[in-house]
């Protein structure tokens, strides 16, 4: 019999370790899948820049001021974050003068395809990923948030209207509220069966043995009465 076991994954849509996390969590549950372990995947609201103007802000100007980076400091992390993607198959094509979004948006599309279609949140959320890290496309233009959710096999002119409508935010601020203040102070952060965390972007061998001893300590549980 297959354990399911439920994970909140808590991300933003322009935090590059998001993509390697995420990757490493498929990995992982790829390899667990074949000893009766799956997961049910939710997809949950972190903003990392919610103050963060319209037109955004270039990647090197935006770490220089938030984290004192130098300019060969910044490159020297982001190549490290670009292997680290490769590794689980995503291309990043960010540089310096790629820009960095506001993504309130961008969690109100991913909370109405949770409610409405969940089984394409985490299609939506790679088409999102890869609109910004691979296209460098705009994230707070609703044409463009359009179609990251036509991508992910979702109606475009449903997603227009919540994107024109302003649907669902006070959800997502309250949901993000939330999670703050259960601790969640950066992402991404795995959160499993409600109980358990995995924090960063962690490769497929840290999931595999979080998943594994989860699994196992919930069948004893179950099996113990």
């Amino acid at each position: 019999m297959t354990q399911t076991l439920k994970i909140d994954f808590v991300s933003d849509v322009v935090c590059p370790w998001c993509v390697v996390g995420l990757g490493g969590l498929e990995g992982a549950l790829a390899r667990v899948r074949a000893d009766g372990i799956d997961a049910e995947i939710t997809f949950r609201p972190f903003l990392l820049n919610p103050d963060m103007a319209p037109e955004g802000e270039t990647i090197g100007a935006h770490i220089a001021r938030k984290y004192g980076s130098t300019p060969e400091q910044s490159a020297a992390s982001r190549q490290l974050i670009h292997d680290k993607a490769a590794e689980v198959g995503f291309t990043m094509n960010t540089g310096p003068d790629s820009r960095i979004w506001n993504t309130f948006d961008c969690h109100r599309l991913l909370h109405w395809a949770g409610e409405t279609a969940p089984d394409k949140q985490g299609a939506l959320k790679k088409a999102l990923f890869e609109t910004h890290f691979t296209g460098g496309r705009n994230l707070t233009d609703p044409e463009v948030l359009a179609d990251a959710a036509a991508t992910a096999g979702l109606d475009r002119a449903a997603a227009a209207a919540v994107l024109a409508d302003g649907r669902y935010a006070e959800a997502v601020r309250a949901e993000a509220a939330l999670w703050m203040s259960r601790g969640i102070n950066s992402v991404p952060a795995v959160v499993i069966e409600g109980k358990y965390l995995i924090s960063g972007g962690q490769p497929a061998a840290v999931f595999e043995e979080g998943l594994r001893k989860i699994a196992a300590d919930r069948a004893a549980a179950e099996a113990a009465g």
